[in-house]
């Protein structure tokens, strides 16, 4: 195996369809180029390599079950997978007890995938537009995405308006959006 990273599959509708006609090697090869972006998604809200591990196993679960829930033409598969890991880690955290102690959960060095590589490759190039969009703009999306904070929940913290905190959270997924060309 060459060091070479997992490259963007070239017809994502295409594997999709394989998938969805019960192709193994089709979902094999899905899951080897964003198995990574997932796991990456879920540890970052929710700072637990198991509870991680098995929202990935979820989403690709998901999508191995029920893959016409995928519309290529809303976009691409990379952010509807991580969208769907994002919503239930978040899922996860408002189930977990409020007497958790921090020390109860393991933090792992990082994802224990192959793919570490794609991974970080992606997670780069989001830092990077994340980092030229304004302060406080980043800031939003980062209580959203990564605390998993709803927009009342942030206008509160902030005592932005609420109209605002939408607008900044819309116009900073809009950038992103156009970034990764889905």
């Amino acid at each position: 195996m060459s060091g070479e990273p997992k490259s963007h599959p070239a017809n994502e509708s295409e594997l999709v369809a394989r998938i969805h006609a019960g192709d193994e090697q089709a979902m094999a090869a899905v899951y080897d180029v964003y198995s990574g972006v997932v796991y990456s998604v879920a540890f970052r809200v929710l700072q637990n390599a198991t509870e991680a591990e098995d929202v990935l196993q979820d989403v690709f679960l998901q999508l191995w079950r029920n893959p016409s829930a995928f519309d290529s033409a809303r976009g691409q598969l990379a952010p509807w997978l991580a969208a769907i890991a994002r919503n239930r880690s978040i899922d996860l955290l408002r189930r977990r007890k409020p007497e958790d102690d921090i020390s109860d959960y393991v933090i792992a060095a990082g994802p224990p995938h192959d793919q570490a590589v794609n991974s970080e490759l992606m997670i780069s190039r989001v830092r990077s537009t994340i980092d030229k969009m304004p302060a406080e703009q980043r800031k939003l999306l980062e209580m959203a995405y990564f605390e998993g904070l709803t927009h009342s929940e942030i206008s509160a913290r902030t005592g932005e308006p609420l109209g605002t905190v939408k607008t900044r959270i819309r116009s900073g997924l809009m950038l992103l959006r156009k970034q990764f060309g889905s």
